[in-house]
């Protein structure tokens, strides 16, 4: 495993600030984006552990929170607003854009609970800023059926085999018009929290990235192309 440079960011979406952490190390082959409800525990969490597979897979990370503190502790509906959220990661995106050793790196962004929708949301407005979506488990028919039906990049749901939220989640996938996959963890929900059950997620984004994410070309090859 290579070593990387952690460094704690805060990211403008807007009238607000973005709490983020980024692992990065020279040569990557890509860069995951993850975006997550809960606020802040960028080192203690369960997301960061699945954060911390990816890392172990050789990726760049940068793990990121769609609301602010006070949102979380004042505004509770806030996690639903779908639009918002969606905003939000476009505020990474535009962030991204102004960072050169990232923005050369293929890009995956993964997200989980209504962050999935937002993530929906986000990919659809930008098709070009990410090579590939996971969405584990979560709520992406939240993002609407236009959203759905307009995302472009291959997008894998990884969902616990006993989600409660399960025919949703199958409604949303149906909905999807791009290459797409379904993975099952069995014997778990939608936290994944059985023995084994994140660890089995994880590799599953890691398996989808590991097939789609490819280098972006040079500018100069990308204006020859035009």
């Amino acid at each position: 495993m290579m070593k990387l440079r952690h460094s704690a960011l805060s990211i403008a979406a807007g009238p607000v600030w973005l709490e983020a952490t980024q692992a990065h190390s020279p040569d990557v082959p890509g860069l995951i984006l993850v975006a997550q409800t809960a606020v802040g525990h960028h080192r203690d969490s369960r997301e960061a552990h699945f954060v911390q597979r990816l890392q172990k897979a050789g990726y760049a990370t940068l793990l990121f929170d769609l609301l602010t503190r006070y949102e979380e502790n004042r505004d509770p509906d806030s996690r639903y607003n779908a639009p918002l959220l969606g905003q939000r990661i476009g505020a990474v995106f535009e962030w991204l854009r102004h960072q050169p050793p990232l923005a050369e790196l293929p890009v995956g962004l993964v997200a989980s609970g209504t962050g999935s929708a937002a993530a929906v949301r986000a990919v659809a407005k930008e098709p070009e800023m990410v090579g590939a979506l996971v969405c584990r488990g979560g709520r992406p028919g939240l993002a609407g059926i236009g959203p759905l039906r307009q995302v472009s990049c291959p997008t894998r749901v990884i969902a616990g085999e006993h989600d409660e939220a399960l025919t949703g989640l199958h409604q949303a996938y149906d909905l999807l018009e791009c290459a797409k996959d379904w993975y099952s963890v069995p014997g778990t929900d939608d936290f994944f929290r059985e023995p084994g059950a994140l660890d089995d997620a994880a590799n599953g984004a890691i398996d989808w990235f590991r097939r789609h994410l490819r280098a972006r070309p040079a500018p100069e090859a990308a204006t020859a192309a035009q």
